[in-house]
């Protein structure tokens, strides 16, 4: 093809893509998006193979490196953001406290950095208390200034969600698993939406609603990949190339998040993608570590770690403590069962009622948190400082106490309080997770961890030393600490997080990374397995995957799913198709602006259904408004999808032409204003399956090639067709059949034992023979019985 075929290509494409941009909530084929990327690969090689100049070799070379230079910047981007929001979130969250006098720009830790006094207080740092000359310890302003700056933050943060970037609110991992699998959303990865989010988090945080900023984190970071990556024309184009940074921008997110470039992209792998090849685990693990390298450079703590919860243990880990990593994995499985049943029917609840009034409800929510939260110190300073607190080992830190936590004679006051911020903090989360603000359930969902953990830490610690002599202590050493509370904090910040995420892997390299100890590998993993067991045995998927399925996303799980029916099942028999002859522009006009299918099965006559192709709506409007502008057709001119089998299937499916013998004025639509022919824009090869093959395998399909539609046909003859929807919709109603027999036949079976309980009463009352009434009840037992296995059948 000459240059000028190259460059009349080129031009159509960009228009498609105009049209495309209006396709919201659409769904990607994947299949003609990797031949339309391999069009794009070749005509660039074959435009510079015979060009030795340096141009070309600079095209070349520019060509190949494009992804990894993106990806370079997104990542050096998402570690400079990550450390902003770092330093703006601490300054906020201590300004409810007080503020330097001395800098008011510092946070209560650098402005205190090096001035304390010989009593440990900072005579710069003034409280609010103070602020209004009533002393620096007057407990009523102390809180009231608090309740105040909580309420203030998050009501000006649901106010800049609600009115500037409305996507900016949640957490957003539901939705990008969407987007890389395929789903259409503009706007939410947009440049608007992450200024917003940006600003909004600091806000949010700040607050100290019990979320987190690790999960928005991702979605921030995703932003970043795809206003950067816009920049850039190859990407404009080719939505497998977008996936990829995508897919390395999450993994840079959750690296920066949790200063663990290896957990972000098991992250990645394990939760946010379904398609990742060796090259998108290459590009994710540079942009994790360009981000992590960043962040570092950055040092926004000036402490040299990454996240403020990073730490390290020195002591082994004893046998019998792998009873307590039970207790800790059971408490995780039963923590995420609980908050994601329950937040599911509070975020429903927000869906139906509170709609209308987020700021509302933003405002109530930091004012009664705030309230709750003050009077409890794990409650009431920020929860990544708080872990960092938590986690740590009390040997070894001189004279502080970490507000009683290494004071023996306060551990019982230690355990009420660490069991009330379990208990509120957990309450909070799943009334807070879910707002109309930015937020995560990651942090939150550790710290409910961690200060569980830490409460049977110290539990076990005070037994231990209370009796040494118990056989379950048989190997501690008496010349040293046996039990570590802070470890017992790290597994339950482990183990609550992979209850409410339901993910494992990462979440272990995540905490190895964190305290750089191979040591506690094993334990975490046992906790893990524990809390995964508990957590499926209430139900599969983790809070991301039940808010998938709450608003409605198409996308399939990875989960094993036995139908064991054929596709005829699911198919969609009614269909709207064009027909290869015999139509009018009218008609296809009237098709386009009555429906919104995404495309069309062209078949040879509305009788024989003789399948030939497929025609997508892009292309079809594309036609329509370029017959219009060219004034080549009228409402009477026919319109026929025939394809030309002399040229190559690639052009063909493009609609592209492969000589240039064809002029410019009927390049885009061969024929006259009598006929016009719309068959080089038909895709020749639609993926087409018989309709008795098992529907699991056209979900693997879906899954693993990722087109738009399958096809059903039979003999050559089209049947139906078949939509990721479509399946999702047949797993809704299976999902639901299964539901109402399990409730039919668990109240059946309780209308036996309750006839049965109805006998006993009647029995101790009117003392009647046992052995007669005792026969009359088996027989209306059995009758029951047999009546619940026979609903069973007909279900």
């Amino acid at each position: 093809m000459s240059g000028h075929g190259r460059n009349s290509s080129v031009h159509i494409e960009e228009e498609l893509a105009q049209i495309r941009r209006y396709e919201d909530f659409t769904t990607t084929d994947w299949v003609r998006d990797a031949i339309l990327e391999r069009y794009r690969q070749s005509s660039v090689q074959n435009s510079n193979v015979n060009d030795n100049s340096w141009r070309a070799w600079w095209h070349l070379t520019f060509e190949s490196t494009e992804s990894w230079i993106v990806v370079l910047l997104v990542g050096a981007a998402i570690g400079l953001m990550s450390a902003l929001i770092a330093i703006v979130t601490d300054w906020l969250s201590d300004i409810k406290l007080g503020y330097c006098s001395s800098a008011w720009w510092l946070n209560q830790k650098f402005c205190c950095w090096e001035i304390e006094d010989g009593s440990g207080s900072c005579n710069d740092w003034t409280t609010w208390s103070e602020f209004v000359h009533l002393g620096p310890d007057v407990y009523f302003i102390k809180w009231l200034f608090y309740v105040m700056w909580a309420t203030l933050f998050a009501t000006t943060c649901a106010y800049l969600v609600k009115r500037y970037a409305p996507y900016a609110a949640g957490s957003g991992i539901s939705e990008i698993k969407c987007i890389i699998a395929g789903f259409v959303m503009k706007g939410f990865l947009g440049g608007w939406t992450l200024v917003m989010k940006s600003i909004g988090l600091t806000m949010a945080v700040a607050s100290n609603l019990s979320i987190g900023k690790e999960g928005p984190s991702v979605h921030m970071a995703c932003c970043v990949g795809n206003v950067v990556s816009r920049c850039f024309k190859k990407f404009k184009t080719s939505k497998a190339e977008m996936r990829e940074i995508l897919t390395a921008s999450s993994a840079a997110g959750v690296a920066v998040a949790f200063g663990s470039p290896i957990g972000g992209v098991l992250f990645a792998l394990e939760e946010m993608s379904t398609h990742f090849p060796n090259r998108t685990m290459w590009k994710s693990f540079f942009c994790a570590m360009i981000a992590t390298i960043v962040l570092q450079a950055m040092n926004p703590f000036r402490t040299g770690k990454l996240v403020m919860f990073q730490v390290s243990y020195d002591r082994e880990w004893h046998f019998f403590e792998y009873l307590f990593v039970l207790v800790i994995g059971l408490f995780g499985g039963l923590y995420g069962a609980l908050v994601i049943k329950y937040n599911l029917i509070v975020a429903q609840f927000r869906k139906n009622v509170l709609k209308n009034y987020p700021i509302a409800e933003a405002a109530v929510l930091a004012f009664i948190t705030a309230i709750l939260a003050y009077p409890n110190v794990f409650l009431r300073i920020d929860m990544t400082e708080i872990m960092g607190i938590l986690f740590r080992e009390c040997e070894g830190a001189g004279t502080e106490n970490y507000y009683g936590l290494c004071d023996k004679s306060e551990t019982g006051r230690m355990v009420l309080l660490l069991f009330v911020a379990t208990t509120l903090r957990c309450f909070g989360t799943i009334m807070t997770y879910g707002a109309r603000v930015p937020c995560g359930i990651f942090v939150p969902s550790m710290a409910i961890g961690a200060t569980f953990g830490r409460m049977i830490g110290l539990l076990v610690k005070s037994w231990q030393e209370s009796d040494p002599e118990f056989f379950l202590f048989a190997s501690c050493r008496p010349d040293m600490p046996c039990i570590t509370p802070g470890t017992y904090a790290f597994l339950g910040a482990a183990a609550a997080l992979c209850g409410v995420m339901r993910i494992t892997v990462s979440v272990v390299v995540i905490m190895f990374e964190l305290t750089g100890q191979i040591t506690y590998i094993l334990p975490t993993m046992i906790a893990l397995m524990i809390t995964r067991a508990v957590g499926g045995w209430f139900g599969s998927g983790g809070i991301a995957d039940r808010y998938i399925r709450l608003n409605g996303y198409p996308i399939l799980e990875n989960d094993e799913k036995v139908f064991n029916v054929p596709v005829s099942h699911v198919m969609q028999e009614n269909m709207t198709v064009m027909t290869a002859a015999g139509m009018t522009f009218k008609d296809i006009e009237g098709i386009l602006e009555n429906t919104n299918f995404q495309g069309f099965p062209v078949v040879d006559d509305s009788r024989s259904m003789i399948l030939i192709g497929y025609i997508g709506r892009s292309e079809l409007r594309y036609l329509i408004e370029k017959a219009k502008v060219n004034k080549q057709a009228h409402d009477d001119t026919i319109c026929r999808f025939t394809a030309d089998g002399d040229e190559p299937e690639i052009l063909t499916n493009l609609g592209l032409d492969e000589g240039d013998h064809i002029d410019d004025t009927n390049r885009d639509l061969r024929g006259s204003s009598e006929v016009l022919d719309f068959g080089a824009y038909m895709d020749q090869t639609p993926i087409t399956v018989h309709p008795k093959l098992y529907l699991e395998t056209v979900m693997d399909m879906f899954k693993q090639l990722g087109p738009r539609v399958v096809l059903l046909e039979e003999r050559g003859r089209l049947r139906g067709l078949v939509t990721v929807k479509d399946v999702l919709k047949y797993e809704a109603r299976i999902d639901s059949s299964e539901a109402t027999s399990n409730i039919q036949y668990t109240r059946e079976c309780g209308g036996v034992f309750d006839k049965f309980s109805s006998w006993l009463s009647r029995r101790d009352l009117s003392r009647r023979p046992a052995q007669q009434e005792y026969t009359q009840l088996q027989n209306r037992s059995s009758l029951e019985v047999n009546e619940s296995h026979e609903l069973d059948g007909r279900l």
